[in-house]
């Protein structure tokens, strides 16, 4: 990826609550939580009208999207999305099939329920609620999928499809989803959950009332066709580092995978990086699978707000999967960041 797009707002529904606030506060604290956002549901969130089949995926994505937008002024033309998750919801998809099965005939289902089974029905929702006339995509995949979402967001901004565009990941914590993820990767963990979102712009194209809270330098992704994951992973970061001096990182923030996927992300960046600051976000919020990079990145920004010494430095995103797939991100904190309060 080359130079071009930052990141000019964000927001977050997580564990520490809903909003940005309440996620920059809880990183501050360095609490831990129970991985799940307190109190949550789409009613209760958004309302009566509207919600009364909407999922908690679903509910998780319009709400941090609309708490992004309630603070930011998007100016004119077309707002993108791209919106990652391992599924969907995969408690909506078990369901569904479960009510088909159990009825007297198959076809006795609940039809209000079936959107909730396709994958891109948050990115859906999240454009219906807060009219997004741009480009709406869903990206599956694991930790690594959100940093293959920023390169999207900048072919879409090259190309001139949208102003600006919103990048995030969502997760829910479900039985279904646990179940699942433990199967594929053999290893249990605490799942986390939550939704969080950023404005991605082209470089000198922010609009008023917005400010650059860090420019996205790089992003290198690849494929440990091998299994050899550190030997990836540390081409990559070595990629991303070639054109930089790497003694002006200053965090770095990996996403923190479950099992040895895990060990080897934080093996090679105590090689490459240890004099960098660790950001950590599985620890405190669990496996946010698809929606870890996201996180990853509202952790980086929310730190650098109040940390005088990351303005204008480095910071390093890692995320490494254990099918194989891993990728780096390498982000410059503005020179002057954020302290203003949003929803």
């Amino acid at each position: 990826m080359n130079a071009g797009i930052v990141i000019s707002g964000w927001s977050a529904v997580s564990a520490y609550g809903q909003g940005r606030d309440a996620f920059v506060a809880g990183v501050r604290s360095g609490a831990g939580t129970d991985h799940r956002v307190p109190g949550f549901s789409p009613k209760e969130a958004l309302g009566r009208k509207g919600t009364r089949s909407m999922d908690r995926v679903t509910g998780l994505a319009v709400s941090a999207v609309g708490t992004l937008l309630a603070g930011t002024d998007t100016g004119p033309g077309p707002t993108g999305l791209v919106l990652t998750t391992t599924t969907g919801s995969a408690e909506s998809m078990m369901e569904f099939t479960r009510s088909g099965l159990e009825a007297d005939l198959p076809y006795q289902v609940e039809p209000s329920r079936f959107p909730n089974t396709v994958m891109n029905c948050a990115a859906g929702q999240c454009a219906i609620w807060h009219d997004l006339t741009g480009p709406n995509t869903t990206v599956a995949g694991g930790h690594a999928v959100g940093l293959h979402a920023l390169t999207i967001a900048r072919r879409l901004l090259a190309t001139g499809r949208a102003e600006r565009v919103l990048c995030g990941g969502v997760e829910e914590h479900s039985g279904a989803r646990e179940a699942i993820e433990t199967h594929a990767a053999g290893v249990a963990a605490p799942l986390g959950e939550g939704c969080a979102v950023h404005v991605v712009e082209r470089a000198g194209a922010v609009g008023p009332g917005r400010r650059v809270l860090a420019e996205v330098l790089t992003v290198e992704t690849g494929v440990a066709a091998d299994g050899d994951l550190a030997a990836a992973l540390r081409l990559r970061v070595d990629r991303a580092l070639r054109r930089v001096d790497p003694g002006q990182v200053w965090a770095v923030a990996p996403c923190g995978a479950r099992g040895p996927a895990g060990r080897h992300e934080a093996e090679v960046l105590d090689a490459l990086l240890p004099a960098a600051t660790r950001i950590p976000v599985a620890e405190r919020l669990g496996d946010l699978s698809a929606a870890s990079v996201p996180f990853q990145l509202a952790a980086v920004l929310a730190t650098a707000e109040h940390d005088p010494t990351a303005a204008g430095r480095l910071a390093v995103v890692t995320a490494v999967e254990h099918t194989g797939a891993v990728a780096c991100g390498l982000l410059r904190i503005a020179a002057a960041p954020s302290v203003e309060v949003h929803p």
